[in-house]
């Protein structure tokens, strides 16, 4: 969670990317909308990944959600757990089994 004081550090913080969502006040009377609706749109958009990032990165994150729990990950991803195993291995995820 990110919290900015500012509406100038807000939308720096926006910039880095990496949020799910953000949760926004407009009573802040320094607000940039401009600045924050380029950082929440910008005019070029971010290069787009390999599916293999992206696969890997979804089955981390599904992984963490679960705490590690191979078996509820793969009935949320909807594949097989010999299919998760596989996938773990390929990505070098190292989770502990369960």
């Amino acid at each position: 969670m990110l919290e900015a004081d500012s509406g100038k550090s807000a939308a720096e913080s926006l910039q880095g990317g990496g949020l799910d969502g953000a949760l926004l006040s407009f009573a802040v009377p320094e607000l940039d909308l401009a600045a924050l609706a380029t950082a929440i749109c910008p005019a070029v958009p971010a290069l787009p990944v390999s599916l293999d990032a992206a696969e890997r990165l979804h089955i981390a994150r599904t992984l963490e959600h679960t705490a590690g729990n191979r078996r509820q990950a793969a009935l949320i991803l909807g594949i097989s757990r010999s299919t998760l195993l596989h996938k773990i291995r390929k990505y070098g995820l190292g989770w502990n089994r369960r």
